[in-house]
Order: structure tokens, then C-alpha cells, then sequence
């Protein structure tokens, strides 16, 4: 009791502190109606019981994931050296604008001149290296006569200058991956050599009928492979090469008589291989052209020329080769894109899955089933 006022004293109020205490000090200490304070706390109760108790809150179903963008994927790039005696010189032009704007093959396939330079390029040489070898080459150091053996040329002499200049390695031990095309001369085959002597691989790679001696490796006899694959486009495939350019530097019938024994030799050869390599040629990503034509196939003297021309066809040939190799990675990226996407829809199918099970074992999810899951029941892959 208050002396001054006559009044009960005031009881001091504890601390509010949280929505039920405000709750229970309204109707404690503000409301007149008592007598309802009972039915209100019970009331309450039950709401609070609803909010905070029995089923808990339904999980949201699994996302769609937004892909990162992908990255160009890396082209692995064969380059196809085709045969063409003196001409193939025009292939270590050809390599050296690729290598000035970028491109470096990673794979080499070569017939009969083009396996002379794949050799070397695959050693590990690059281009210029190859043009300082070119100018210094001596014809006495690959040519070694022999008469009434099957060719004027026996071809020794090539098989070891080869080898001095790739340091001895085997093919399998070039630095990239290399292959030689011959033609076995027992069978007709193509024959692709892809290891042991690089020299001799080479050598017979490069036996032009009538001009070299066939090759003898094993039982088997083997000439040039311009006979079969003038361009190797198929055998850089098998290398694994996802992106071909293919060099021909074969001769065109000119309606002229090419005047020599060789030039009569190299330009049937070309003529019998025509069709066949036409077909090859169309397998290949580029083809590139050098305008050696008149350059004969023992003109060693216009070796710089042969050089020269390979350097401007390929530079011609650089527009095409971008663009191609852009519309390859686009291709691949698009690939790659709809593999993650496909990926990524299974799982989100599983979790969405497994989520629409968890809820199916409560009685009442079932009832008002997420429109997700009414759907895969629908589809049967939930139970209705």
C-alpha cells in the first residue's frame, strides 16, 4: 500500500524481452479483463504451436545451374606433306609462314619428298633451320648411282644423310609424331611407317620406280609412297590430328612432254595417283597449293624459288586456315557445351528425384505435391 496515495503499490515490472513476453505482459498488467486470461494464453499457445512445431518448412526444389562460359578447346594441328622430288622444298616454306602466324603443326605425315622434310621438322627443326640445311645441301651427298640393281639410284646415300640430320633418332623418338608412307611393292598397299630407322623409312618413302632401288625392310619390298598417298592426309589422321592442312606439290599434266627420264618417271607417277589423291585431298581440313609447277623434279638449283612460292601460298592460304580452325573450336565448344548440359540436367534430375521422395514420405507433402514432382509422377517416375 502507498502511504501518500492510499493506492497498492506499484510491483515492479520485469524486463520484455521477446513476442511471447509482450504478449503476457499486455495481459497482465494492461488489459481489465482478467477473467479472459486463460482462454487468451491457451490461444496463443496453439497459434505458437502452429508456427514453430509439427511439419518443418518445405525445402525448395533443386535449382537450374547457370554454365560458365567455356574455353576455345586446344586443336591439335597434322600437316600433310605430299611428294614432288625438288618441288618439296616449297614445304619448308609452307611450315615457316604457319609457325610466323601461330600455327604449329604438332603432328608430320610426308610421302617421298614430303617425308624428307617431315623428318627434319619433326626432329625438331624449324623452318629456318631447314631453308639454312636446304641452301647448303650438296646433290653428291644423297645421290650414289648403281647401276643394273633395279634403279639408277640406290639410295643409301639419302637413308645416312637423313639419319646425320635427325641425330640418329628413331621415328618413335622424334620430338613430334611422325610418319613415313610407302607403298609395298609385293602387295600394292600403303605402309605407313611409324617406327624404328627414320633414315630408311625415308629412303623408301621416296624410291621413285625406275629411278631408286626398291627398299627392303623384312620380306617386304617398299616405293615410293606418292604411288598410293601422294598427299598423306590419312595417315596425319591416324597420328591424331584434329585439324589437317594438306601441301601438294604434285605436277599437273601441262600437255608438255617433261623431257627427261626422271621427269617422265615422277609425271606418270602423278598421273596414276591423280584420282586416288583427289580423294585423299578431299579429307583434309586446307589444302594448300605452292605454284611450283615449273620447277622440275631434279631443278635443285631452284630451291630458293620452291621456298619462296610455299612461303606465298601459305600466307594466301592463312584467311581459310583461321577461319576454319575458329569454326573447329566453335564446333568443339558447342559440343562440350551441350555434354555439361546434358551432364548437369542428369544430376539435377537426380536430386530433383531424391527430393521428391523425401517429401512423398510425409502424408501431407503428398497431398500438396510441388508441381516438380507432380510432373515426374506424371511421367512415372514418381509414384502417384
Amino acid at each position: 500500500m502507498n502511504p501518500a496515495t492510499g493506492r497498492p503499490a506499484a510491483r515492479p515490472v520485469a524486463p520484455v524481452s521477446s513476442a511471447a513476453d509482450r504478449i503476457h505482459f499486455h495481459l497482465v498488467h494492461m488489459t481489465p479483463f482478467r477473467s479472459l486470461r486463460p482462454l487468451l494464453l491457451a490461444s496463443f499457445a496453439v497459434l505458437l504451436g502452429a508456427c514453430g512445431g509439427g511439419e518443418a518448412v518445405r525445402p525448395t526444389p533443386p535449382a537450374a545451374v547457370v554454365l560458365p562460359a567455356t574455353p576455345a578447346p586446344k586443336i591439335r594441328i597434322g600437316i600433310a606433306l605430299g611428294g614432288g622430288a625438288a618441288k618439296g622444298f616449297a614445304h619448308i616454306g609452307v611450315i615457316k609462314m604457319l609457325e610466323a602466324n601461330g600455327f604449329q603443326p604438332e603432328v608430320v605425315a610426308g610421302t617421298s619428298a614430303g617425308s624428307v622434310v617431315g623428318a627434319l621438322y619433326a626432329s625438331g627443326m624449324d623452318a629456318f633451320a631447314m631453308q639454312k640445311t636446304a641452301f647448303s645441301l650438296d646433290e653428291a651427298e644423297i645421290r650414289d648411282v648403281s647401276l643394273f640393281s633395279g634403279g639408277v639410284v640406290k639410295g643409301q646415300k639419302l637413308q645416312d644423310y637423313v639419319n646425320q640430320l635427325v641425330g640418329g633418332k628413331s621415328i618413335e623418338r622424334m620430338r613430334k609424331p611422325f610418319a613415313a608412307v610407302a607403298t609395298n611393292l609385293e602387295t600394292g598397299d600403303r605402309t605407313v611407317f611409324v617406327l624404328g630407322n627414320t633414315g630408311q623409312a625415308v629412303r623408301a618413302s621416296s624410291s621413285i620406280p625406275g629411278v631408286f632401288e626398291p627398299v627392303a625392310i623384312g620380306k617386304f619390298h617398299y616405293v615410293d609412297g606418292g604411288v598410293v598417298s601422294p598427299v598423306p592426309v590419312d595417315a596425319a589422321r591416324q597420328l591424331g590430328a584434329d585439324f589437317v592442312i594438306a601441301v601438294d606439290i604434285s605436277s599437273k599434266a601441262s600437255g608438255k612432254n617433261p623431257g627427261s627420264m626422271l621427269g617422265n618417271v615422277n609425271q606418270s607417277i602423278t598421273i596414276m595417283g591423280q584420282r586416288l589423291g583427289a580423294q585423299e585431298l578431299a579429307r583434309a581440313d586446307v589444302v594448300i597449293r605452292p605454284s611450283v609447277n615449273e620447277i622440275g623434279p631434279a631443278d635443285f638449283e631452284q630451291r630458293n624459288n620452291a621456298i619462296m612460292e610455299g612461303e606465298r601460298a601459305a600466307l594466301a592460304a592463312m584467311p581459310q586456315i583461321r577461319a576454319k580452325v575458329a569454326q573447329w573450336q566453335k564446333a568443339r565448344q558447342d559440343e562440350a557445351v551441350a555434354a555439361r548440359r546434358a551432364a548437369d540436367a542428369k544430376a539435377e534430375q537426380a536430386k530433383l528425384r531424391a527430393f521428391c521422395e523425401e517429401e512423398d514420405r510425409k502424408w501431407m507433402s503428398k497431398l500438396r505435391r510441388d508441381p516438380q514432382c507432380k510432373a515426374l509422377a506424371e511421367q512415372g517416375v514418381l509414384s502417384k
